[in-house]
């Protein structure tokens, strides 16, 4: 999720960008506190096994080179990647289906393996290049907020490719990335996500292009 991206111009505008923090401090801080907001769910709560366990089985599946953190919280969240490495999940999804729960692993876990957080960064640091002030923030709000919002679209999309694409390697169909959408609930455009239909439409395409590229042979 893109909350921060919303928020971090909210956070400016209040006064608290410390004196001379630039964009990276600013951000890297705006993810320390979100993170530091989530309740952590405890190791005794049965349901952070399953969580873990389908986390265990999607790192073998994938094995990653970078180290990733993975937190089981409770709370409004479902799940969300911060700082780049840290996948936060709801205890809540251990009642959902094995191949549901481990597309929406799969999607943070995209996040992570295509490193849209430096991504963001980048983007952020081209407009706003020294320190974090509102004389430097106020100029470019409009255009960075309409940019960083296509961009996080971009990414968000390009995370359910991922997960689409690794859920296949496992042997794992089309019908467990739709019962996850679904599941979650339809969901409209905000800021930082694509609606649920636009989603499932990018993954059905992502589908047809894949049964062309094995009907080739490829």
């Amino acid at each position: 999720m893109r909350a921060w991206v919303i928020g971090f111009f909210f956070m400016v505008s209040m006064g608290r960008a410390a004196a001379g923090e630039d964009i990276e401090a600013v951000l890297e801080r705006s993810h320390a506190e979100r993170l530091a907001r989530f309740e952590t769910a405890s190791e005794f709560d049965p349901r952070v096994a399953v969580v873990r366990a389908s986390f265990a089985r999607l790192i073998a599946a994938v094995a990653p080179a970078a180290e990733i953190e993975l937190r089981v919280v409770t709370g409004p969240v479902m799940a969300e990647t911060l700082n780049g490495q840290v996948i936060v999940a709801n205890a809540a999804l251990a009642r959902w289906p094995e191949g549901q729960r481990l597309f929406v692993l799969a999607h943070e876990l995209g996040h992570v393996r295509h490193q849209h957080w430096s991504r963001m960064g980048l983007l952020f640091r081209q407009y706003i290049p020294g320190a974090v002030v509102p004389e430097s923030t106020d100029p470019v709000a409009a255009v960075l907020s309409r940019e960083a919002s296509a961009l996080a679209y971009e990414q968000e999309l390009d995370a359910d490719a991922y997960a689409f694409k690794v859920l296949q390697r496992m042997g794992i169909g089309f019908d467990a990335a739709l019962g996850a959408f679904m599941n979650h609930g339809v969901q409209p455009d905000t800021a930082t996500h694509p609606g649920t239909r636009k989603r499932v439409a990018h993954l059905r395409l992502a589908q047809q292009e894949e049964a062309a590229r094995r009907a080739r042979g490829q």
